[in-house]
């Protein structure tokens, strides 16, 4: 026995509405993704709390005036040295 049910989906709109809302949903939640991982990282680069290695101290300090040259050139090998 066969039952009709007649036309009680969506049709073809309703296929048409439900693709469009799938690729919406994945691309919020492929922008959310990136948006966090940016997010995290961006701060984690900025975090004071996180120590610099001497190194970079030095070329900051080098950088902004702080030393001269043959000041930032002996304190470089020193920390090469050990």
């Amino acid at each position: 026995m066969m039952y009709e049910f007649g036309n009680q989906g969506w049709g073809a709109g309703g296929w048409i509405f439900m693709a469009v809302a799938m690729v919406i949903f994945w691309a919020i939640v492929v922008f959310g993704v990136i948006a966090l991982v940016r997010y995290v990282g961006h701060n984690y680069r900025n975090d004071p709390s996180i120590p610099k290695d001497p190194e970079s101290i030095l070329k900051e300090r080098f950088a902004k005036g702080e030393i001269d040259e043959e000041s930032f050139r002996k304190s470089i090998a020193t920390l090469k040295e050990h």
